[in-house]
């Protein structure tokens, strides 16, 4: 649990800097960079032997969609949205984090769905506004296309690992990391303008930062922690970075709500 605290503290920064440093470059590419990196990081630890190539290709596939098509949805908002709007909008995260896992584990809890549905909406009147704003909602959709992928992978990376559980984790998380950087990378190539692509040095140590902290050593200890608590407690966390994150984004980084 202490992992799912710290992790949660260290990601309340991240919308901050992509919506201050970051908004004007390809959502693809800013995805791609990070994960890269990441990658980057955890590659000298990647160990695959007696690792089944079955759970290797399973891994590359959560991590595509965990990270990869996260992350790019995720950036994209920013287009569309303020730092703490992006941070609200993820209060549906428990929501698919309780409803995914209830689908592999074969069974249905209204209770847990209910106390999570009250959690929701308790956190979204934060937000006012009119949700019909068109800008305002197609960036409310595409944060849920983050949230699903967030929450998918999650709960898949938990289920997995029960099958291997003296498996280390050090030991594959490189997979995850790169199935998300094969994942946006594809999608960079194409949306990418290179030609023109120039990044000041702000935005290189942005990069750095989101790409060997945030989403490096962050995810890393967000799957472990999510390894070590039941699928409900892991819900509720999924939400402890919204008020962080709006304090942060409207105090540290002066944001208008």
């Amino acid at each position: 649990m202490v992992y799912l605290v710290v992790v949660s503290i260290m990601w309340a920064f991240s919308f901050g800097l992509i919506k201050g440093q970051l908004t004007g470059l390809d959502a693809n590419f800013v995805a791609a960079a990070r994960l890269v990196i990441s990658l980057a990081v955890f590659l000298p630890f990647l160990r695959l032997h007696n690792v089944p190539g079955r759970l290797r290709l399973r891994l590359i596939l959560t991590g595509a969609m965990q990270f990869g098509l996260m992350y790019i949805a995720y950036t994209y908002a920013f287009q569309y949205l303020q730092a703490y709007e992006v941070a609200l909008f993820t209060i549906f995260t428990p929501l698919y984090v309780t409803l995914i896992n209830d689908a592999y584990q074969h069974r249905f809890h209204p209770v847990s769905l209910a106390a999570t549905v009250l959690a929701i909406a308790g956190t979204a009147i934060v937000k006012e506004g009119n949700l019909l704003r068109p800008e305002l909602l197609t960036g409310f959709l595409v944060v849920q296309v983050s949230n699903l992928a967030f929450a998918f992978g999650q709960v898949d990376y938990k289920e997995t690992l029960k099958k291997y559980p003296n498996l280390s984790d050090k030991r594959i998380f490189g997979l995850l990391y790169l199935g998300g950087a094969l994942a946006a990378g594809l999608s960079a190539v194409f949306t990418t303008p290179w030609q023109t692509l120039a990044l000041t040095g702000t935005q290189l140590l942005t990069l750095l930062y989101l790409g060997a902290i945030a989403s490096g050593v962050g995810f890393f200890m967000w799957n472990v922690g999510a390894r070590k608590v039941h699928a409900g407690t892991l819900a509720v966390f999924n939400d402890l970075k919204i008020p962080l994150a709006v304090a942060v984004s409207l105090i540290f980084f002066g944001e208008k709500a």
